[in-house]
């Protein structure tokens, strides 16, 4: 008996995977395929073509008015169904009202406001906020650490297949080191106790799981940063622990603040922003930060001289007498 086709999100998710595209993406990718297919009334894209895709993101323009990046994010999302999916050919260029892409600057904190908010954080949240600052990474590439990522005797991290797919080296900051080991061994007890429960796997990039059987189970291939709970996913076969969920990090990140009197929104970006900036008040090459960073393009990092010459930090104000 022949099975049934899969349905069409299905079909996503089967070529998002083949590319190794992160859960996250196709997450993503997955609720803006659905999104298209509800606004034009459950119409199945095949009979859709560019009109279609150019009234979607207009109204996500004009109606919605989100932000020119999440727009971007919806209509790459649906390119990728056309032309990795449906392998259909748009019958023109989409050319719809695009959102204002705003020009801004990032928030930085300074390091007496680094020290003050990290000060009302404990465990492992303010170890993970700690990272971010001092090696510049982003969230999503600190919860996705493995214990072989961290070299202690060189005192830096390796990136693995960060944002673009790049790997990369950073620094570890000395201080974090011992944190860092002793963090460690409570996870390496953990992994000790699932693994005499019949547990202890985790998922491996690419296909090394099947070169390397075994491996799944060594340690060090664990997250650095292990969620509590052991869950399965319908990515894999087995249940195993996933990564620290970012959600819990940013509601302590919306309370530091606040008791710490910092009067700025922060977010996990803050810490990579406020490391950059930070290098370069002490001297360092915009180059050099580039390369840590992992910026494609040198403007990207450039925004970081725009945050240190704006405002009282750059321009002498002009003298005037202040009433009394």
């Amino acid at each position: 008996m022949e099975k049934p086709p899969k349905k069409l999100l299905e079909q996503v998710r089967d070529q998002i995977r083949l590319k190794h595209y992160s859960y996250r993406t196709e997450d993503t990718y997955t609720q803006w395929i659905r999104r298209y297919i509800l606004f034009h009334n459950k119409r199945h894209p095949k009979e859709m073509g560019v009109p279609e895709i150019e009234a979607f993101l207009s109204h996500l323009a004009v109606e919605g008015k989100v932000a020119a990046s999440t727009q971007n994010q919806a209509l790459s999302a649906i390119l990728f169904l056309y032309q990795q999916v449906l392998n259909q050919e748009l019958d023109g260029r989409v050319n719809a009202l695009r959102a204002k892409r705003p020009e801004y600057l990032p928030t930085v904190l300074t390091p007496e406001e680094v020290n003050s908010v990290l000060l009302q954080m404990s465990g492992v949240h303010r170890l993970i906020v700690q990272i971010l600052y001092g090696s510049g990474l982003r969230q999503a590439e600190c919860l996705e650490l493995r214990i072989k990522d961290l070299d202690f005797q060189q005192s830096q991290i390796i990136v693995r297949s960060g944002k673009g797919g790049k790997d990369r080296l950073t620094p570890m900051p000395k201080k974090l080191i011992e944190p860092l080991q002793d963090h460690l061994r409570i996870v390496k007890r953990t992994h000790q106790q699932d693994l005499e429960r019949g547990y202890g796997q985790i998922p491996l990039p690419f296909a090394l799981a099947k070169k390397y059987p075994k491996a799944q189970r060594d340690w060090i291939w664990q997250y650095v940063f292990p969620a509590i709970g052991i869950k399965k996913d319908d990515r894999h076969e087995f249940p195993y622990r996933h990564t620290l969920h970012p959600s819990g990090i940013q509601k302590s990140l919306n309370q530091a603040p606040r008791l710490a009197n910092v009067t700025k929104h922060i977010s996990c970006y803050t810490f990579r922003h406020s490391f950059a900036t930070h290098l370069l008040e002490n001297g360092y090459d915009i180059r050099t930060i580039q390369e840590l960073l992992r910026h494609k393009d040198v403007k990207t990092t450039m925004i970081y001289t725009h945050v240190l010459n704006r405002g009282g930090r750059g321009v002498i104000c002009p003298p005037f007498d202040i009433a009394s």
